[in-house]
């Protein structure tokens, strides 16, 4: 990944509802949510929701496709995959240095319809 291009990510995911939109996407998988389920699970109007979505798709972190009169988005995971990797390239000189993800406490999660 191109420095730009990470830059460009980063802009895009730096706003909570973005933020929010993108990570309902990943926890949906490579099948992607309906944007009226994802609407309703962040409580966002459907022209805001418009907006965030082409900011991600904008920035390559977010794909679009029609099934009948549903448009269903879903997470890029390899550019979020080339984002991580950008960010963690040089870390601690080349050694492996992330700790194992720790457990956290239980936390209240957005509904995800079926």
């Amino acid at each position: 990944m191109e420095k730009t291009d990470a830059v460009t990510a980063l802009a895009a995911l730096a706003q909570d509802n973005r933020l929010d939109v993108f990570r309902l996407l990943v926890q949906a998988g490579p099948n992607g949510l309906a944007a009226g389920a994802i609407a309703e699970a962040l409580d966002l109007a459907p022209n805001t929701l418009t907006f965030h979505f082409d900011r991600l798709r904008m920035a390559g972190l977010a794909t679009v496709r029609r099934e009948g009169r549903s448009m269903i988005y879903a997470a890029r995971f390899e550019i979020m995959n080339a984002l991580v990797g950008f960010l963690t390239e040089n870390c601690c000189g080349g050694i492996s240095c992330a700790p194992s993800a720790p457990s956290k406490p239980a936390r209240k999660r957005s509904k995800v319809p079926a």
